[in-house]
């Protein structure tokens, strides 16, 4: 029957690899920016609303769908092009078979 191994994996003393590690560390992980105070992640965060920018894809208004200026630069801009070809929309709306 194998016995268990219990090892000790505390520091008691800095060294450079743990140093280095630490800094590391903190690039590598990612700062959350909308946890500060009075900047918090919502559905009206100045990063979520479609204003022009390439972040934010939201109205703010639930089930905005019909917004024409929801989505980002790149989508408006898509929309508008694809409205070229496409003659249906909110409007005037798919047939009802």
């Amino acid at each position: 029957m194998p016995s268990e191994i219990t090892v000790d994996l505390t520091q008691n003393e800095p060294n450079a690899l743990t140093a280095i590690a630490d800094v590391e560390r903190s690039k590598l992980i990612p700062k959350n920016d909308y946890y500060e105070a009075g900047n918090p992640y919502s559905s009206v965060n100045a990063d979520a609303m479609a204003d022009g920018d390439a972040k934010g894809r939201g109205t703010g208004s639930f089930l905005d769908v019909y917004n024409t200026n929801a989505g980002t630069i790149t989508d408006v801009v898509e929309r508008k092009s694809e409205i070229k070809i496409n003659k249906f929309d909110q409007f005037k709306t798919y047939p009802n078979f």
